[in-house]
């Protein structure tokens, strides 16, 4: 069995998707890694470019556009490695950040998830470290009545207190950069299907510790995560499933009569 399997899911993003690969080089240290890129049916010249480029890439090439759930699933099932990494196409990898995330994982045996400190592109902290949000916060988070909201709750959704490069148990972790188990995956399966994006993470970081394993935000390895190009392409959803997708999670995770409250106060303010 090969230590990491890294999975990317591309739609049209192949200059970034490029770099991506560049920067995974150098980045497993004594491991072993496989990348497998599964790509929904791009029409850059992704597949060609990559098999180019990086003919040891695993592709999984799709017919259509199989969203970002699906396509990390089919990704799941292929891997191979005991350290599964999912990661966008618009990251890049800062050194030896993949080899850092394994090395935590195999010294702490109860930790079944892992996520980097998250850089943006100017070098500014990304927010990538959460809390589980509870009914409150799904009527603040992303609203209009977010600048409302009281600091303390938002203080601790976000995690803000902590610095940027500690090493910290939190309830999840960004998708963007999210290593987990193999063995964690086996047990609680890949994504939620029914998410087609947004809040997948959420709930397989939720399901996971409700399975008992801890999940860390990794504050000493980083990333670069240049943020939403491929969805950049579907602007005019992207709202839509954020709000679908937090409808379900709070369906599932806290019952129907706070979904639907959620649901009419997301009604009367679109």
């Amino acid at each position: 069995m090969v230590d990491i399997s890294v999975i990317i899911i591309s739609w049209n993003v192949a200059d970034l998707l490029l770099k991506c690969l560049a920067s995974l080089q150098t980045s497993s240290g004594r491991y072993t890694m496989e990348i497998i890129v599964v790509d929904s049916a791009s029409s850059d010249n992704s597949v060609a470019q990559v098999r180019q480029a990086y003919p040891d890439v695993i592709l999984l090439p799709q017919t259509e556009n199989i969203g970002f759930v699906r396509g990390n699933n089919v990704g799941l099932q292929a891997a191979q490695g005991r350290y599964l990494l999912l990661l966008n196409p618009d990251t890049e990898v800062i050194g030896a950040a993949v080899a850092e995330m394994v090395d935590y994982l195999e010294a702490h045996p109860q930790i079944g998830m892992v996520g980097p400190h998250t850089l943006n592109t100017d070098g500014t902290t990304q927010s990538s470290r959460r809390r589980f949000p509870d009914g409150r916060m799904a009527f603040f988070e992303s609203t209009w009545l977010q600048p409302y909201a009281p600091q303390h709750w938002l203080d601790r959704y976000y995690i803000t207190q902590p610095p940027d490069d500690v090493v910290l148990e939190v309830d999840w972790v960004q998708g963007s950069a999210l290593m987990a188990r193999h063995a964690v995956y086996t047990q609680i399966g890949g994504l939620d299907p029914a998410y087609v994006m947004y809040y997948e993470e959420l709930d397989w970081c939720k399901r996971a510790k409700a399975a008992g394993w801890g999940v860390i935000y990794l504050g000493t390895a980083q990333i670069t995560h240049h943020g939403g190009k491929s969805t950049e392409q579907a602007a005019a959803r992207k709202h839509i499933y954020f709000q679908e997708s937090k409808l379900r999670y709070f369906r599932k995770f806290h019952g129907r009569a706070l979904a639907t409250a959620l649901r009419l106060f997301l009604l009367l303010s679109y």
